[in-house]
Order: structure tokens, then C-alpha cells, then sequence
């Protein structure tokens, strides 16, 4: 009943639904021809291929090292990696070079469109990356028979309330999972007390743990920072959204007032605006480099606006500190492990409640540090630029709490190859 009222709602929504996700918007790639994805359509990829899929960017970098994990362990196995959103799209780029691998839209949670993308690609089962539940999408993967693996997966206190809520409705999803590969102990414990039998739940850590970078990033990262300045002391704001770059210019103000030769990094989480925030630069009347635009950065240069996909390591690796956006508007963050991974001190608003366990074990350690708004945060980028010991042990701290929370990747392979044989 809970699958069926859902269903004549998602049907008669579809419209609205295909026209917000279709409708251009400026800097934000577009569907294209690929816009039949959404309802099932386009190519068709080899059968018998594992169907994995990542929402947006983030699902998409947690999954990529699980990908070229399996794809070393099951050379002969297809993979269709599937994403919700254009800009997961782009970040999957890297991973397409491997000619086993293939991408598609997803199609939309509409019955006949889940029916007609697994009848055109005939996937062996569906890896799903966190807590991306779908009720159609399962049930049509249930009467086939495929095995649905949850990785990655978590489950907050207050999304286990709000399933609660309608017990029905979450028995009617989690049946058709065949395994829960949770990141922490309170996860499991959470499934578990809403109906998920024990057997069923494996707690393997966060595979976004097992984030490692080549030398080649470091050595880009180098490349830049020469770019750049060598000297000058250089500051990153990554993944910022709309009402806090204005915060995080305001605070780089006042980092002005000590360090008048800093270098801001502006790195907005979405695409579509990195237009909007270079008005919002040109605004303040800052000396502004696009990185698309190639122009050298000189002395005078301010701000050096990151307006490219998939470069935020190597920005990260060229920086003396680092700022993680979506935490000065509730967002709920970003994965602070990045920067972390790479020995830089970083920073984080209040509002992190997508990343709470991670960015406690980052706190705790004394890697990350937590702002409360643009003059707690301005007050603190200054006294780090001047301190590199406290940078330095800060990042040191940082390497530490990954290197001791790492190995969820084999975990969750061991488990993958059992159910996948």
C-alpha cells in the first residue's frame, strides 16, 4: 500500500520532477540527449555488469576507490555506474577512462522507467552508496533476484526517528537488502532496532577514510603554489554555497589587516555558480584570477576563484589552510577528510551535521578546528597563517586520525566478494 500511494504521487509529480532537473541552468552541464536516461532509455551497456550507483559528487569520490578496488579484484566484470546529477556526472569522468566501466543517468523511482532500465542493461546486482533508498528501484531488484548491497552505509538518530515513524514503510525497503555494510556500530545498532535483522549488518568503518593520494597530486599541488607565491601566505575556502562566500570575503578582510600579501582561494561547491561569485568578488572591488581563465597571478592578485571540477585536491595540496564550506549556512558540511588526508590544517563552521562523526574524530585530535561565524573564523585564519608550527601539527593530526580509521575498503571488498562470489 505504502509502495502503491507513493507511486500514483511520483507519477503525477514526474512532470514537475523532469522539468526542474531538465530546466538550463547557467554553469551547470546539462542532460543533453541523455535526458531519456531519466525515464530508462539510452545505450545499452553489456549484461551481467555490476550496477553501482552514486548520486552527486560526493557518493561518487567515496565510491571510486571501492570501484577500482573491485574492478582489480573481478577484472572480467563489467560495471554500469549509475548518478542522479550531471555534476556526479563530471566527477565520474576519471573513472571512465577504464573501458569495463560505463556511466548512465539513473532513471527515475517511476515503475515503468526502473523496469525498463533493468531490462536494457541486465545488471547482476546493485551496490548502493550510503543510505540511498529507492522503493520501486528494490522492489523491481528483489523480483529478479538481485542482490542490493547498502556500503558506506549510515543512519543518523534523527532520520532513524522520522523511520520510525512509519516502520511499514521501512520494513517495505529494507527487505530487499541483502547486506548493510554500516560505517559505525551506532548504524547498525540503529538498522537493527528498525526491523533489520543482525545477520544482515556488517560494520566496516567509512571507506572515505581510505582516501589516498598520489604523488602526482602533491607534485601539481607544488606546480600551483609556485603560481601562485611561493611566500605569500595562501588560504582556502572550499565548497562554499550561497550566503557564505559573502562571510568568508568579509573575514578575508580582516585577514588583510595582518597579512596584506594573503591569497584567498574561493572554491564554490556547485558549478552553476561560479559565475554569481565572481560578481560577488568584482562586487568588493578584489583582484580576481579565474582559474579558467589562465592569466598569471600576480602580487596583487587577491582572490584566485577555483572554477574548474575536480582540481580541489590539488588546490587543497597548494594551500598553507583550509576552510570547509556548507558550515557557516546550515548545510550540514563537507568531508573535512581531504584536506585532512593531505597534512593541511583545516577549518569548519558549526554546522556539520552531515559529517558529525568524522568531524569529531578530526576535533578531538586537534586537526580541525571549529569557527562560529566570520569573525571567529577571520581571527583564527590570521593567527594560523602566522603559526606554522600550529599548522603543521595541526595537519600531522590530521594524517593521523585517517591513517587510524583506514582499512574499510577491504572489509567491505571481503564482504562484497562473498555476496558476489
Amino acid at each position: 500500500m505504502y509502495r502503491l500511494l507513493y507511486s500514483v504521487l511520483l507519477i503525477l509529480l514526474s512532470p514537475l520532477v523532469l522539468a526542474r532537473m531538465l530546466w538550463p541552468r547557467r554553469g551547470k552541464p546539462h542532460y543533453g540527449r541523455r535526458w531519456n536516461e531519466l525515464l530508462g532509455g539510452g545505450p545499452v551497456t553489456p549484461p551481467g555488469g555490476l550496477w553501482f550507483h552514486a548520486v552527486s559528487v560526493g557518493e561518487v569520490v567515496a565510491a571510486t576507490p571501492v570501484i577500482r578496488r573491485l574492478r582489480e579484484a573481478f577484472p572480467a566484470q563489467p560495471i554500469l555506474l549509475t548518478t542522479t546529477t550531471t555534476t556526479g556526472a563530471e566527477a565520474a569522468r576519471g573513472l571512465l577512462a577504464d573501458p569495463m566501466i560505463r556511466h548512465a543517468y539513473a532513471p527515475l523511482d517511476l515503475p515503468g522507467a526502473v523496469a525498463r532500465f533493468l531490462r536494457r542493461h541486465r545488471p547482476t546486482a546493485l551496490l548502493l552508496m550510503e543510505t540511498e533508498l529507492w522503493p520501486n528501484q528494490l522492489a523491481a531488484c528483489g523480483r529478479r533476484g538481485l542482490p542490493v548491497v547498502l556500503l558506506n552505509a549510515r543512519l543518523s538518530e534523527r532520520s532513524c526517528q522520522r523511520y520510525a515513524r512509519f516502520a511499514g514503510l521501512f520494513r517495505s525497503l529494507s527487505q530487499h537488502l541483502t547486506l548493510l555494510l554500516c560505517q559505525h556500530n551506532d548504524d547498525a545498532a540503529r538498522f537493527a532496532l528498525l526491523g533489520v535483522a543482525r545477520e544482515r549488518l556488517h560494520v566496516t568503518g567509512s571507506v572515505k577514510f581510505d582516501i589516498t593520494y598520489d604523488d602526482q597530486v602533491y607534485a601539481a599541488g607544488a606546480a600551483l603554489r609556485q603560481q601562485w607565491g611561493a611566500q605569500r601566505p595562501v588560504w582556502i575556502a572550499a565548497s562554499t554555497h550561497a550566503g557564505e562566500e559573502e562571510q568568508v570575503l568579509a573575514a578575508f578582510e580582516q585577514v588583510r589587516v595582518q597579512h596584506p600579501e594573503a591569497l584567498l582561494v574561493l572554491v564554490p561547491r556547485h558549478p552553476q555558480r561560479f559565475d554569481d561569485v565572481a560578481g560577488i568578488c568584482r562586487s568588493r572591488g578584489l583582484a580576481m584570477v579565474r582559474r579558467t581563465e589562465g592569466r598569471p597571478v600576480s602580487a596583487a592578485t587577491q582572490v584566485y576563484l577555483g572554477d574548474t571540477m575536480g582540481e580541489l585536491p590539488v588546490m587543497f595540496a597548494a594551500a598553507d589552510l583550509a576552510f570547509v564550506g556548507g558550515s557557516l549556512v546550515p548545510v550540514g558540511g563537507h568531508n573535512l577528510l581531504e584536506p585532512a588526508a593531505l597534512g593541511r590544517a583545516a577549518l569548519t563552521g558549526p554546522h556539520y551535521f552531515n559529517f558529525s562523526d568524522i568531524t569529531a574524530q578530526l576535533c578531538a585530535r586537534g586537526a580541525v578546528r571549529e569557527v562560529a561565524d566570520a569573525v571567529m573564523l577571520a581571527q583564527t585564519v590570521s593567527a594560523l597563517l602566522g603559526d606554522p608550527a600550529a599548522r603543521a601539527a595541526m595537519g600531522e593530526a590530521g594524517q593521523a586520525v585517517v591513517h587510524a580509521n583506514q582499512g574499510a575498503l577491504e572489509r567491505t571488498l571481503a564482504a562484497l566478494t562473498e555476496v558476489l562470489g
